[in-house]
């Protein structure tokens, strides 16, 4: 005979919840197993030191509600392992910070560097301004290189600069703004919304930082709300469709900012600063530096590195078209590279890093990368270093071996020098944090 099955309103719930509590645990073991793997993916690739401001999570204060995984924007990064939130593919991580901002019981901070790998950083106030009063960082020259913070820096930066004495010389602005990417288009608008006197100057092109990176990179990014222009709602966006938002919100208020001018000094004055710029000097009571963190290409120092055909971005693959080219770099502007070019007709790609692992690049650019050199579409030399460069050819030692390479073109994808010169004559104080706020 079968047993009867349970009739009364008390039976009916209990054997509910015990069906919802076995698939809620059924679904926390394959979730804790998927966590376990990417883990250990990124621990075999060498994934494991993060690249920007990142969560450093106390396991004693994590009950382990696993409400940061659910807020991070990006998959796998952050999971759960044996009840506590870990981070699991550092490299990955890009500083969104939904993970702190989601933690109930305040288990998460956000850092710069870890103990293996320092990063330089400003010294800045809550209100963005340096050491050196009336001079203010925002963005990526401050670590911040989410699209939304600084963003977000850009414009609580002129806040502060609002709040002090208004420019009455002639001549005087009241702030400018040195960079055209992100944090200086918000506060370039902050600016003329306020009604403040300014100037932005961007050496390059506008954009910044994003203007330079491979044609089609996916930008990460979320909503943000730039002023005198409304909220922006962007997820993830190609390099191509932020610039021509970039172009929109130019238009659309008419902002003025002074692309291919450089910055080459900043001394005080009286009553601010005056700036030697390219063009000429200005002056303001203020300056926001919103540039970003490479303010020079790092060279590799060999000869022949001052050839017309060596580059330190890649702004236009279509133009190595039937051309041997050099990928020099282990990050994921390196590997971006190498992808963009491989789409393209070329006679041959190589990358040459000095490292054995590209732990510092995302895992997809990594499997593309790995794709790429299975089909037999690149070339990779692990644990080498150029030599020298000539105008037809380009040497790569690797240990016991070297290699003499046909060359048109080396593209050299080395990051870039925070730049300390500047930094370091206007009297800016600079940290080297190690896993530290």
């Amino acid at each position: 005979m079968f047993e009867s099955l349970p009739t009364t309103g008390y039976e009916v719930y209990a054997l509910a919840l015990a069906s919802l509590w076995f698939v809620f645990g059924r679904f926390r073991k394959l979730r804790e197993r998927a966590a376990t793997t990417q883990r250990h993916r990124a621990l075999e690739s060498g994934s494991t030191e993060p690249v920007s401001l990142h969560p450093l999570i106390n396991p004693a204060l994590c009950v382990g509600c696993g409400a940061c995984a659910h807020a991070c924007p990006e998959t796998k990064v952050v999971g759960m392992i044996a009840g506590k939130a870990e981070l699991l593919d550092p490299a990955s991580c890009i500083g969104h910070g939904a993970c702190k901002t989601s933690c109930p019981v305040g288990a998460i901070e956000l850092v710069f560097g870890s103990a293996r790998r320092g990063v330089d950083i400003p010294v800045v106030s809550p209100s963005f301004e340096s050491n050196v009063p009336g001079i203010y960082i925002a963005g990526e020259l401050g670590g911040m290189g989410l699209i939304a913070n600084a963003i977000e820096q850009g414009r609580q930066a002129i806040e502060a600069i609002a709040k002090r004495e208004a420019a009455t010389q002639a001549g005087l602005h009241d702030v400018i703004i040195v960079g055209g990417g992100p944090a200086g288009i918000a506060a370039s608008l902050a600016a003329k919304q306020k009604g403040l006197s300014f100037l932005t100057f961007e050496q390059e092109t506008l954009g910044g930082t994003v203007a330079r990176y491979p044609r089609n990179k996916l930008v990460m990014t979320r909503k943000a709300t730039l002023p005198l222009y409304g909220k922006v709602r962007l997820r993830r966006v190609r390099k191509e469709r932020l610039l021509a938002l970039w172009q929109s919100v130019i238009q659309k208020t008419e902002l003025t900012i002074h692309q291919g001018v450089r910055v080459d000094g900043i001394t005080p004055i009286t009553h601010g600063f005056e700036v030697a710029t390219s063009a000429g000097v200005a002056r303001a009571r203020a300056v926001l530096l919103a540039t970003g963190r490479r303010g020079a290409p790092r060279r590799l120092g060999v000869p022949g590195e001052e050839l017309p055909k060596v580059a330190y971005n890649l702004s236009e693959p279509q133009r190595y078209k039937g051309q041997h080219v050099v990928v020099v770099g282990g990050g994921d502007s390196a590997l971006e590279a190498v992808i963009e070019l491989a789409r393209h007709p070329l006679a041959s790609v190589t990358l040459s890093y000095r490292g054995t692992t590209f732990d510092r690049a995302k895992p997809s650019n990594r499997q593309r990368l790995e794709n790429l050199e299975r089909q037999g579409r690149i070339h990779l030399l692990l644990a080498s270093e150029v030599r020298a460069i000539d105008p037809g050819g380009v040497i790569i030692d690797q240990p016991h071996r070297r290699h003499t390479l046909a060359n048109d073109a080396v593209i050299i994808c080395a990051g870039g020098l925070l730049p300390t010169a500047l930094l370091s004559d206007i009297g800016i104080r600079v940290e080297r944090k190690f896993g530290t706020a």
